[in-house]
């Protein structure tokens, strides 16, 4: 699929089909999760996939999203930022937001270009998640991704972003106009 398109494509999918989704997909959206840029190189994400049903029920009630036990497995990406705290201090929080946001992302295109489906799942209790998954107290969850394929794959429709003439500035905040005085975008 082409890139522009997979970036349109993209959207929090919550209706999900019982094909069964192949596990080296799972492995390839990983592997394009891992390309996204870290603070310093530093390897601090981990992924947890997990196909057990039960797991999944439960960590739907985790969630309290019932959408998410339709899901074929469930990818929980969790971050352990010891080092890079060490290394850059107070910068540290926002490089790791910045880290983690990066590899969801990548994540999130490389399962719509599989034509696959998900939901960037962020609310969930995690002390109930990380007894289930046995995930280490210095090691945070992330999100929680669902994934499976969309009962009504053509139906998809991503939903309606800002107008970039409401969010790009030239030179400073808040001047839609590069100079020389040109409007850029149609509004």
């Amino acid at each position: 699929m082409d890139f522009n398109k997979v970036i349109k494509k993209r959207a929090s999918i919550r209706d999900y089909s019982d094909k069964e989704v192949k596990y080296d997909k799972i492995i390839d959206a990983i592997e394009a999760a891992n390309l996204a840029p870290s603070p310093g190189n530093i390897p601090i994400i981990k992924y947890i996939v997990v196909e057990d049903k039960e797991t999944i029920n439960n960590l739907a009630d985790a969630c309290q999203q019932d959408f998410v036990k339709d899901a074929k497995v469930i990818v929980v990406i969790c971050s352990n930022s010891q080092k890079v705290k060490l290394m850059y201090d107070k910068r540290a929080d926002k490089y790791i937001k910045q880290h983690v946001g990066a590899a969801i992302e990548n994540f999130l295109l490389k399962i719509t270009e599989m034509k696959l489906a998900s939901c960037w799942v962020g609310a969930f209790s995690e002390v109930t998640a990380k007894n289930l998954l046995g995930v280490p107290e210095d090691t945070e969850i992330e999100a929680i991704l669902p994934i499976a394929y969309q009962t009504k794959a053509d139906k998809t429709i991503q939903k309606p972003k800002a107008d970039l003439g409401t969010i790009v500035y030239f030179e400073k905040y808040g001047n839609k106009y590069k100079k020389p005085v040109t409007k850029i975008f149609p509004h």
